[in-house]
């Protein structure tokens, strides 16, 4: 168990967490959400003691091991993966360089025997003969085969550093787990892997990400940052969503019956029991939701963002056609072979184990690179908008926000773009910031903007949800669901491919699955294509 008694931290004036209560108990995970700057990755280093409180103090139950997912991609850089996986348990790690060191001696003595018999002792009580074999099995289950667990750190790319962080994090079953974002740098299979084992943990775990589907998959209770303050709920994120909205609806009808009130609660509660994610989690879940009271549930402060594309006029059946499409970058083939035409409609979600791929393809067909062979036509009643996952050289620039989006919109009156920027959550003085100092989710809302000005009846994405916060990817979600016109997008966030794509491309350098009128859940369970994916070389 991990608690907080009157946990407040302050920075001058600012005030980050006031009083926080709360408890962590073991066999729950816990999803920590706020929106951007609210302190998710601050509120982690705390539990963890990486960073002290103003007030208060964290208590951890006696003798329970902490493990927190490392950020610092170079600090294990002299060490081989399979090293830096097992100094995750810092002291089973201890005894083993302890006890290298003394048989490493010339000069044996009695009282390095003595030293040696105890550390023998405690390796055998902390499983020491089997930790290679555990930790090794980790790094494969997360993607990286036998081949690379003794390649030292510094020669590895940073995806692949990510990984063997995340297997260091989870190696020796932690009494505490603490993740910030460990599905970056994920491909599916693998964010897969890693929700069943969260599923399976039986400690206590707390997970920032902006993942819904990871989330409402992995969490038995949210914990939501709101105004410096931290409040625990039962059920997945999407649980605490609707059940938020629902409180905030019941809250402006002051009038109604408190009896209907009570059932609605309840009728709610019971679709969402039937519905858990897990059947492990289930039986306990349905549980922890029946004792629910309407008092239990408060309406959240959360802001969304307006997102809603229109076209200033619709394509024609002609969309796209791409001929022969092969491009290598430094000798190594990226994809070969194209052969793929887009219909009117179309909403492609481009997937595959190497993001290089669908952010190159994707400059191609916006005429920021060129390919090796083969072609490409855009459709003559098409216009397209673009969002690149670099998205550093729009802000390159000295303009404030008001002027910024100014410059990409017909009308350029300051009501209007004000108050275009107040439904993307830029309201009073913010419009004069220069736009140099945004934050990334604040770029990401302004070129989000930018596209909707646009007006195109095509749109192409990459990596968009990078960056926001939960309520800005909801938005974002559900203004993609609405548009009439096609896109196509690239993304890790499997709930956005899963409710908005009608159609799966994946891509690999040895060919690629082309699948329509199909979802990604529904891709993923087709065994004919799973034998195509394990033919091109997709674990």
């Amino acid at each position: 168990m991990i608690s907080c008694n009157d946990v407040s931290l302050q920075y001058g004036q600012q005030k980050l967490f006031s009083k926080v209560n709360a408890v962590f108990n073991p066999g729950n995970c816990y999803g920590l959400i706020g929106a951007n700057g609210s302190g998710k990755s601050t509120f982690l280093k705390i539990l963890s003691g990486e960073i002290d409180t103003t007030t208060g103090e964290v208590s951890i139950s006696k003798g329970k091991r902490i493990s927190i997912l490392k950020q610092d991609q170079f600090a294990f850089d002299k060490f081989s993966a399979l090293t830096t996986v097992i100094m995750g348990h810092q002291k089973l790690y201890k005894i083993m360089t302890e006890k290298d060191a003394i048989y490493a001696k010339e000069d044996f003595s009695d009282k390095d025997s003595e030293r040696a018999a105890e550390l023998e002792g405690e390796f055998a009580d902390l499983d020491g003969w089997n930790v290679e074999a555990e930790a090794g099995k980790l790094l494969s289950d997360l993607g990286l085969p036998k081949d690379f667990h003794e390649v030292p750190m510094k020669q590895l790319e940073a995806g692949v550093k990510v990984r063997v962080l995340l297997a260091q994090a989870l190696f020796g079953n932690p009494d505490i787990l603490l993740l910030d974002e460990p599905t970056n740098h994920l491909d599916l299979e693998t964010s897969m892997w890693l929700e069943e084992f969260l599923c399976n943990f039986e400690n206590t775990a707390i997970v920032v990400s902006h993942d819904r589907h990871f989330l409402d998959k992995v969490c038995t209770h949210v914990a939501d940052i709101d105004f410096g303050k931290i409040q625990l709920y039962s059920g997945n994120y999407s649980f605490w969503q609707e059940s938020s909205h629902l409180a905030l609806k019941q809250r402006g009808e002051e009038n109604k019956k408190i009896a209907d009130k009570r059932k609605e609660l309840q009728d709610f509660i019971r679709r969402f029991s039937a519905n858990a994610s897990k059947s492990k989690q289930a039986t306990s879940r349905k549980k922890i939701l029946e004792k629910l009271t309407l008092e239990d549930i408060k309406p959240s402060s959360r802001k969304y963002p307006y997102i809603n594309f229109e076209q200033e006029r619709p394509a024609g059946d002609d969309i796209l056609r791409i001929e022969g499409l092969s491009k290598s970058v430094e000798g190594q083939v990226i994809f070969k072979d194209l052969d793929i035409t887009v219909d009117n409609g179309d909403k492609i979600a481009f997937v595959g184990p190497n993001d290089v791929a669908k952010t190159t393809l994707f400059q191609i067909l916006m005429g920021e690179s060129a390919a090796d062979k083969g072609s490409f036509r855009w459709g003559i009643s098409t216009s397209q908008s673009y969002y690149p996952k670099d998205n550093a050289e729009y802000f390159d620039v000295e303009y404030n926000l008001l002027d910024w989006l100014r410059q990409f919109s017909d009308n350029t009156d300051e009501n209007f773009v004000r108050g275009f920027l107040g439904r993307m959550l830029f309201s009073g003085e913010e419009s004069f910031k220069p736009v140099k100092v945004l934050s990334g989710g604040e770029k990401v809302r302004c070129m989000l903007s930018r596209m909707m000005l646009a007006q195109a009846n095509v749109l192409i994405l990459n990596e968009p949800t990078n960056h926001l916060d939960l309520e800005s990817i909801t938005s974002l979600n559900r203004g993609l669901e609405k548009f009439k016109g096609t896109f196509l997008f690239s993304s890790h966030d499997h709930k956005l491919i899963q409710s908005v794509a009608n159609r799966i491309i994946e891509i690999t350098p040895k060919g690629y699955i082309d699948r329509a009128d199909t979802t990604l859940d529904e891709y993923l369970e087709d065994e004919n294509i799973g034998k195509r994916r394990h033919d091109l070389g997709i674990r």
